[in-house]
């Protein structure tokens, strides 16, 4: 692919930030952005599953704090949970604009990352920590405390968004290991065989070689 049918493909503004990190080096920009996508799909399965486990864990947690399925429904008219509300509110008009029944199977399944990492967030501390820590039941009792839950889920998040976003990720390999590593931790504290599961799925370390390799990386 020539450098102007790349622009025109990918969008300018897109491009750019690639040709920007190399100023004088168009195909070396170009296959950035290939190996950008490439190392962005190996993060998929372990973002799934990371996303999945997390929703179900913290369902079955909600469940057993407001002794329903429907906990939901609580969320509006409990003191200091009504900044969550609005992600359910979204979630039944997403539900409802797709002509779809409501029921608590299909609105936890909407909610985004963003509502499940919310939850932990440390103005919710007081209410439901104390019934939420025990959605990680792989975390020391020493070190299950929300901040430290919380921590690594808001930059996995992140991360999370700017991969389903298509950004700009693998300019610092050594960080995508560690962010690779940090999504691996939280889901042995979730189930100690997810990540061994996760591994057996993924390709994230054999994305990075080749990656390497194709970049001329001797390390």
């Amino acid at each position: 692919m020539d450098i102007q049918t790349f622009k025109k493909v990918f969008s300018q503004d897109r491009t750019q930030r690639y040709l920007d990190k190399f100023p004088n080096d168009e195909d070396k920009a170009m296959l950035y952005y290939k190996i950008n996508l490439q190392i962005s799909e190996a993060f998929y399965p372990i973002l799934s599953i990371l996303e999945v486990a997390l929703r179900n864990s913290l369902n079955r947690e909600l469940t057993k704090h407001f002794g329903t399925t429907e906990w939901h429904t609580h969320i509006a008219a409990t003191i200091g949970l009504k900044g969550i509300n609005q992600d359910i509110t979204n979630a039944i008009r997403f539900i409802t604009k797709r002509g779809e029944t409501i029921n608590s199977s299909k609105i936890v399944s909407e909610l985004t990352l963003g509502f499940w990492v919310r939850v932990l967030n440390v103005e919710y501390e007081k209410i439901l920590w104390k019934s939420l820590r025990l959605a990680f039941p792989y975390l020391p009792k020493q070190e299950r405390k929300r901040h430290r839950v919380s921590v690594p889920l808001n930059n996995i998040r992140n991360f999370r968004n700017r991969v389903y976003h298509n950004e700009p990720i693998a300019w610092n390999f050594d960080k995508l290991v560690s962010i690779y590593d940090e999504i691996n931790e939280v889901l042995g504290w979730l189930n100690s065989e997810l990540p061994q599961f996760a591994k057996e799925i993924g390709r994230f370390e054999l994305v990075m070689i080749q990656a390497k390799k194709e970049l001329g990386y001797s390390g």
